[in-house]
């Protein structure tokens, strides 16, 4: 179970957002993939959750690189969100496009899902949700915010 993983944070359960204390999440790790997916990378982080017979498995992998695209993505749709309100439908119909974020040669456009049939009532609810969740995103955006400055972005 232990075999390539380099670094822990046991305990996850302890403060996994609304579900602390009571989230079947027990481990995030970091270290060599295990899922033939994956194979391609040299770094993976892993999700770790307990089964009903008290072992853990692996309930999720990402490389690396996407988890920082998904905070990338997570942050600036964040950042769109603090200004829509000023937007009638909370978005521009004819803009949908918030932002192309430059990376590694291409583009990742962050964009209202205008596939989406609902959306304006959609957009609106997600906004909310949002607006709940500031008190467990806003600490983790401070710690991160911390840790990048400390880093000097590497």
């Amino acid at each position: 179970m232990n075999e390539n993983i380099v670094m822990t944070a046991d305990q996850y359960d302890r403060i996994d957002g609304r579900d602390a204390y009571r989230s079947d999440i027990k481990r995030l790790t970091l270290g060599a993939p295990t899922q033939e997916g994956n194979q391609n990378m040299p770094i993976a982080a892993q999700i770790w959750e307990q089964t009903s017979d008290g072992n853990l498995e692996i309930r999720a992998e990402l490389p690396i690189h996407q988890v920082m695209d998904l905070m990338i993505f997570l942050s600036r749709t964040m950042l769109h969100f603090r200004e829509a309100y000023r937007l009638p439908l909370l978005y521009d119909p004819e803009k949908r496009t918030v932002e192309r974020v430059g990376i590694q040669g291409g583009v990742m456009p962050v964009s209202v899902c205008m596939e989406n049939p609902n959306i304006n009532e959609d957009i609106k609810k997600f906004s909310q949700s949002l607006s709940d969740l500031g008190e467990l995103t806003g600490e983790r955006l401070r710690v991160l915010s911390r840790i990048l400055e400390e880093m000097e972005y590497y």
